[in-house]
């Protein structure tokens, strides 16, 4: 069932050999929520605690896409929600990182990892509005969550050459944005993701 999900994903995003093979490894159906494991392989988002989502399958090819990584070697994630977005990218980086502000969401999300021997994603729980210092610069930077704006903090985290991924709030629509360093910015196209919120719920 999963294959026949990537199969479909590749039928509306370009991916790669090394993305195709990552979306068939990592199973949706061990991310999403208790009593929606028969909408698993469906192109739709599925709710998680406190208004998150777990995105659609196709939003995290879409993503994946964007995050162009080739030669990447590590990436850090604003919005782990269930875990899904990381794994894919634990089979394309050598490295991933991921934050989220809810709590229990994080702890599910490292007991799945561990299930799954994806050792190479490191997880925690904070307000992931300003990164994560410890382990800067990043390759690439994913907000899993809607912006209005880039925090500064953000962008002196990145690697030179990298850029953040995010999806942005113009009016009312939602654009996937690049930002680089040097204040350049591309806009790719409209997707739809919860907002970004402050705090830390434990």
């Amino acid at each position: 069932m999963n294959k026949l999900l990537v199969d479909k994903l590749a039928d509306y995003v370009p991916l790669g050999p090394k993305e195709y093979k990552a979306f068939c490894e990592i199973d949706r159906k061990f991310f999403v929520p208790y009593g929606f494991e028969s909408k698993a392989y469906e192109i739709t988002p599925l709710p998680l605690a406190d208004d998150s989502t777990i995105s659609s399958p196709l939003t995290v090819a879409k993503m994946t896409y964007y995050l162009d990584l080739e030669n990447v070697d590590n990436v850090l994630e604003i919005g782990c929600g269930s875990g899904y977005q990381a794994a894919i990218l634990s089979r394309l980086v050598r490295r991933v990182f991921t934050i989220d502000r809810i709590c229990k969401l994080v702890e599910i999300a490292k007991e799945r990892f561990k299930k799954l021997n994806l050792y190479n994603i490191n997880v925690k729980c904070d307000d992931g509005r300003f990164g994560w210092r410890e382990y800067a610069p990043y390759d690439r930077i994913l907000l899993s969550a809607y912006i209005e704006g880039i925090e500064k903090e953000l962008l002196m985290q990145l690697k030179d050459g990298g850029f953040i991924l995010a999806p942005v709030k113009k009016g009312n629509k939602q654009i996937i944005t690049r930002f680089y360093k040097n204040g350049i910015k591309e806009e790719f196209e409209e997707c739809e993701f919860v907002p970004i919120k402050k705090g830390v719920d434990k």
